[in-house]
Parts: structure tokens; sequence; C-alpha cells
């Protein structure tokens, strides 16, 4: 498609000039490139096309980055990029380098926070107004956040507590998957349209000015006005008054594709002396038919083919074997419950769901409930499996630790996209669970490296536990490791010979093929590879400490790691080799490829070969 005005956008100042049918125009080319870029680097496409009107319309009416705009998980915020300076960047999206698929403040002063995780902005937003508020700023803070990101908890948490001040902030609610029932009908949403007119509040707050000064009756009559006003609302529009109930002033149904409307009730908006909920109906991949039928296919995508909306690469990834594996166990045994956070085709789930419906659990995004709803699941007989993104599950530190350590409950939890997971960046990046699991009581963790492996260690985790079990394995493929016999435990694996070895290479998970690739290049040397990484079992550190040179390699961070664990057990048991641990020290974890994260890290099998090799 030809670009007329989009490369003419250097901030969102330049919006302001455009009108109508320019702005439609706008759209058009915005989704073009939307569809475009993300078919080449893959990313978030459905989210981002349900909200380009609408973006647009923000960055009409508010004055970024005076008025700061908080997009909740970050993952709808493409058009944002594209309006404020970064449309000649735009197709290094999720590359090496490039920008970010999230909000990012390194990236531009119209990003506030770093965002990939939902339900947040809310709160961010509030801290942000009353910030304001307090600063004598009279600017104002819009959150956007979407209907699916209302099944969290935090958002409610935040909602109370903005309810009560007066401060200027705008929440937007983006509903992509509610349509507005039948009986709402033309009238109601002509009356919606009308009372977001900018016109309606100055009327309306003339007018309670002009009762509040007659004497005795006038409060009482602007009060009476108001509470039928809304008992009439309510009627027409078959909603509860939650929102104003909580201090909230509600507007809408809004059309979130006609830019006019928006405008105009974003104007509205403004008007308002506190906080308002402006509610928007947009369809989900709007502008490109396979996102549109298939939202949740789209959500987050890999490289696909526009002309027909395949993905470009179809390996079966651990994610999708996994799911196969708990459905052939739960065939044989009706304990077990499969629980999600809105994530189950992320997680490999969609097929239990179908087969087993009744023990499918998706609680929303959720994570904090999903892991102490697992708890009770346990408690009355049932084997829960939670599948969560590593990423995910750090939101529910509280509850591992009250709800299921210290329950001993027998919950498995399927810890998918373990360890680097590439273009999705810093906030996705899973390499933060062993290291705070670890310090956590009763967990058993098991790190798969191949899909049989996985499979075994979910048939232990059901059937050889009776307390809480993590079995974590990484995004995409396997990496098997193939015509190398190995001396097997249930807890490692041996690999080369370990008797004459001077040398040993200590690690798990994924980047196991990439030790025992670089052994093979290497004198002297063997590898241990560890199954079950918490508890680490005696035998193996007794196999390593008599090492000359010990070399363990982990793909997360340093701190609090195995690696640091086996460390220490190796100097208690007397071990006097030398002990080199690589792994993520004190930092986050860019976006770039795996391989190139792997490279960056030391983690691949040339940068084995060349640490296992330097001469010291």
């Amino acid at each position: 498609m030809e670009i007329n005005y989009l490369d003419k956008i250097r901030s969102p100042q330049d919006l302001k000039s455009l009108s109508g049918d320019k702005l439609n125009t706008l759209a058009e080319e915005i989704r073009s490139v939307l569809i475009e870029t993300v078919s080449q680097n893959g990313g978030h496409l459905a989210s981002n096309l349900g909200v380009v009107e609408l973006t647009i319309a923000i960055h009409k009416v508010f004055d970024s980055p005076k008025d700061q705009i908080v997009f909740d998980v970050g993952h709808q915020a493409y058009t944002h990029k594209l309006l404020t300076g970064r449309y000649e960047k735009f197709s290094t999206v999720r590359t090496s380098g490039g920008l970010t698929g999230f909000t990012n403040p390194d990236e531009s002063e119209h990003d506030i926070f770093f965002s990939g995780h939902s339900t947040t902005s809310i709160s961010a937003s509030l801290g942000l107004a009353q910030a304001k508020l307090l600063n004598g700023d009279d600017n104002y803070v819009v959150a956007v956040i979407g209907d699916g990101s209302f099944t969290g908890g935090m958002a409610y948490e935040a909602l109370n507590n903005a309810g009560k001040t007066k401060s200027k902030l705008i929440v937007i609610l983006n509903d992509n998957k509610m349509s507005i029932s039948e009986n709402v009908g033309a009238f109601a949403s002509y009356l919606a349209v009308i009372r977001t007119d900018p016109r309606y509040f100055r009327l309306k707050q003339r007018t309670e000015k002009a009762l509040n000064r007659i004497p005795v009756i006038g409060t009482r009559i602007s009060t009476r006005l108001f509470n039928l006003k809304t008992a009439l609302k309510n009627k027409i529009y078959n909603r509860s008054t939650f929102f104003e109930d909580i201090g909230f002033r509600y507007m809408g149904p809004i059309d979130g594709h006609n830019i006019k409307q928006l405008c105009q009730a974003l104007e509205g908006a403004k008007i308002i002396n506190g906080p308002v909920v402006l509610h928007v109906i947009t369809t989900k991949g709007k502008g490109y038919d396979f996102a549109e039928k298939m939202p949740s296919e789209f959500h987050g995508i890999a490289k696909f083919d526009i002309e027909t909306g395949e993905p470009l690469s179809a390996e079966k990834s651990f994610s999708s074997f996994f799911g196969e594996a708990l459905c052939r166990i739960a065939e044989n045994d009706d304990r077990i419950c499969a629980v999600t956070a809105a994530m189950s085709l992320g997680t490999g789930l969609n097929g239990f769901a179908d087969e087993f419906p009744e023990r499918f659990f998706d609680v929303g995004i959720a994570e904090q409930h999903a892991v102490t709803f697992t708890s009770g699941l346990a408690k009355n007989g049932k084997i829960p499996v939670f599948a969560v993104y590593s990423t995910f599950l750090q939101r529910a530190y509280d509850q591992l630790i009250h709800d299921i350590s210290l329950q001993r409950s027998h919950c498995i939890f399927a810890v998918d996209r373990a360890g680097f997971v590439g273009e999705d960046g810093v906030t996705h990046q899973g390499i933060f669970d062993v290291s705070f699991l670890n310090a956590v009581p009763n967990f058993r963790i098991y790190a798969p490296s191949s899909f049989s492996e996985l499979e075994n260690d979910l048939k232990d985790a059901v059937y050889e536990n009776d307390g809480p079990v993590v079995i974590r394995y990484p995004r995409g493929n396997e990496a098997y490791i193939e015509d190398m016999p190995a001396l097997k435990s249930e807890f490692y694996n041996i690999y080369g010979d370990i008797e004459n070895a001077e040398k040993v290479i200590v690690t798990y998970g994924r980047i196991s093929k990439n030790a025992v690739e670089a052994m093979k290049k290497s004198e002297n040397t063997a590898v241990v590879k560890l199954n079950i990484i918490k508890p680490i079992s005696s035998e193996a550190v007794e196999a390593i400490a008599g090492k000359k040179k010990i070399y363990f390699f982990e793909e997360g961070v340093r701190s609090g790691g195995v690696g640091e664990n086996l460390a220490l057990s190796l100097m208690e048991n007397g071990c006097k080799g030398k002990f080199k641990l690589i792994a993520v020290d004190g930092e986050f974890v860019e976006q770039a490829t795996v391989e190139e994260q792997l490279e960056k890290y030391g983690l691949d099998t040339e940068s084995m070969i060349r640490i296992i090799n330097e001469v010291e």
C-alpha cells in the first residue's frame, strides 16, 4: 500500500492537522505496515490491529508526553510506536538492537514504563496521576487496558484505590470480546454518543452548579436528578453501576473504530473532574481476515505468509508435546486437571480443553489465583497441572511459598518458555524461575532436554511424588542428544569417560546438547547433565568433585541458580578443583534470536569449546 501520511508523522503533534478521511487513510496505512512487519518479524498482531483507530484518537486528543499514556501489557502499542517517531525503525521491531515489541522508556519519552505483564496499567497510571496532583501538573494520565486484563485482581485493587481520588485519570477499557447486547439497539448507541459529547458535560456542569446555588433544596434536587439519570441509564444499557459505585464516571460504550466518535468521547472525558472509565468496543484483528477469524492464533505469532495466514515454521514444540503427553496421562487418570491463566493455546492445553472440558480450568490472567486454586484442587484429591510461562509464574511467588510449599500440596507446575525466549525481550526471558524456586522448600525441579524426557518427567511428577513439582522446558523444539550413550540415573546423565576425564562440563536443559558437542571436540572432558536440578544428587556431586576443572553452564541467572548451589556442595565435599560458572550475571537479557542470546552469554557450542580450552 502506498504511504501518504504515516511517513510524515515524526511526533503526535503532526496528527493535529489531520482530520476526517485523512485519519481513516492513516489507519489503513498503519494496518498495512503492521501486517507486513509482523509477517516478517513475528510479534503480536491481532491485539495491535484492534486498537489502530483508538490509538490515533488518543494521540489526536491528548498531548503526549505531557499527557502520559500507559498501555497495559504493551503488546498493543505498535500503533503508538508508529505515531511517536519510530516509523523509520519499525521494520527492526523484535530484532537484535531494534525496537522492542512492548513499550520501552529507553526508546522514547512517549513510553512511560517497560510493560510486558498484564493488569499493571491502572496502578501505574494512578501513581503517575497522583504525582501530577502533588506537583501541580494539570495534564492527564490515560491507561489503556483490555477486557482480558480485567480478569486479573490487580486491576480491581487499582480501581478501588483510584475511585477515591480526584486525579485526572482516564481508564480506557478496550473491550474486544464482549459485544453490545441486542436489547441495547440503535437508540442506546445513539445515547452513548450524545453522553460523550463535550457539550453534554459542559451543560451538565453548569446545571449542577446552578442547582447547588439554590438554598436548601438545590443540592437535594441535584442528587435526585443524578439518581434518576443513573437508574434510567442502567435500564437502557442493562449494565451495573460498578464503576460509578467505586467513584468513577462511566462513559460508553463507544465504537472503537470510529475515530470521530472516539475523539469526541475523549474530549468529553477530559472535562470531567475526576477519574473516568471510557468503554470502547473494538474487533481484535480488525482489517486482516485471518486475524479477525482466529484472534487467539494471531495474538503472538511467528513469521507467517500474509496470503494464507499460515506460519512459515510448523515444527513441533515443547509446548505442543507437553499438551499431548498430558492428555495421554489424563485419559487413564481422572484425577488429572489442567489449569491455565488465559494461555491455553500458548501452553499447548487447547487439546486438553477439548478432550476433558470438565477438568480444564482457564482462570483468566490471574496467576496468583491460579496457584492457590491448584492447591485447593490438590487438597481434595486431584492432581492439578498448572501450565504457565516462566515469566508469568514469578507473579505468584508469595502463593508458591505460602499456598503450595507450606501446604506440601501435590501440584505440578509445567513451566514453559524456561530460559531464553528470543525476540520477546527483557520482560519475557524465563531466567529467574530456578533462582527464586531454589529458595523455596519442598519443591522438586525437573529440567528435561528432550520430548521423551519431558513425558517421563511428567509421569514421575504425577506418580512418584507427593509434594510440589516443577517441570521446566524451553521455547521451541527439543535439543535431543543423538548417538551418544550415557550413564543414566534418575537425577543425572554422564557422557564420556568420567573416570579418566580431567575436565567436566556440568549443565542442564536445552544447552546440554551444546555441552556434549563441545565435549566431543575437547580432550579429557566429560559431561554431567542434571535431570533433576533441585535437589542436586549427592552422587552427581561426588562424580564431579574429584575433577581438576569444572565448568558449569547455566541458561539462567547466576545468583541463586543451580551453579551456585553446586559450587557450595562441591566446597562442602572438599573439592580442590577450579570451578567456573557461566551464566547471566546481574542484567536483563535484551531481545535477539535465541541463538544470538546463547552466543552472547557463552552458552553455544563454540563458546563452550573456547572457554573449556582456554589456557590459564
